[in-house]
């Protein structure tokens, strides 16, 4: 069969096409694909949500893939390892409480988990604003990275989303555009993001799980997000509070839908 250079643009802008059209409309909007993100999407895709991922860059994983210091390997612990044992994402003992795991493997297997349970990823697009409707978040406005890199002036689209979820890292992105915008405060002590702290990997695998929750009516926030947005430590190359905290939000997001 001679290939058609028209048909396979024609098979890719259709399917698309489809693909955005489909998720319009969706019960959650996450932004970031990094660990938190992608196990936040998987476990509510296990549950038959639809769910809807945005991540800026070309690649899904964050800061995952290239472990600590560019030594692709990632440490988790006990409670993380039962997620990547889930996953099927191989783990090796390294001595007690302490595991290792390829960080390639691991990015890799939880994208494919994610899109394999039916979460739609869409990467190269940015979320640029939120929607507000009766002082609730309820949905992303978004375009795609290269517009927004360049800085040109072109008008973005809108996602309407029962519950959108920040899991963009350290630069807690959605957060501090409602912030700015909203004109609703935070559900933090000051109302306002309380910014990321020093290094502290104990203290850091601590809080993140307990500040994995709703920061505004409509709004969660998950991974290294929710330590900079409450104030936390960062925890550096162990993620085992990444995948908790994703998990975490899934399930109480489940509850509410």
């Amino acid at each position: 069969m001679r290939l058609d250079e028209i048909k396979i643009s024609q098979a890719i802008i259709e399917s698309y096409n489809q693909k955005l059209l489909d998720c319009l409309t969706v019960d959650v909007a996450i932004v970031g694909a990094g660990p938190a993100g992608l196990a936040c999407a998987y476990y509510l895709v296990k549950a038959q949500k639809k769910v809807a991922v945005f991540e800026r860059g070309i690649s899904v994983g964050g800061g995952m893939w290239a472990g600590g210091m560019m030594f692709n390997k990632i440490v988790v612990q006990e409670k993380a390892k039962r997620i990547l044992d889930e996953l099927r994402i191989k783990t090796v003992f390294y001595q007690k409480g302490y595991y290792l795991a390829d960080s390639i493997e691991a990015v890799c297997g939880l994208g494919f988990s994610a899109t394999q349970k039916g979460a739609e990823v869409f990467n190269l697009i940015s979320c640029e604003d939120v929607m507000v409707r009766n002082r609730r978040i309820s949905g992303l406005v978004i375009n795609w990275s290269a517009v927004e890199m360049s800085k040109l002036h072109v008008d973005p689209l809108t996602i309407r989303a029962k519950f959108v979820v920040d899991a963009t890292g350290h630069a807690a992105e959605v957060v501090h555009i409602a912030e700015r915008k909203s004109g609703i405060k935070l559900q933090t002590k000051t109302g306002k993001i309380l910014g990321e702290r020093s290094l502290n990997a104990h203290l850091a695998e601590e809080a993140i799980v307990k500040n994995s929750r709703q920061i505004l009516p409509g709004l969660y926030v998950c991974g290294m997000c929710a330590n900079a947005v409450f104030g936390s430590p960062r925890m550096g190359p162990i993620f085992g509070g990444m995948l908790l905290s994703g998990r975490k939000v899934a399930l109480e997001l489940v509850k509410h839908l």
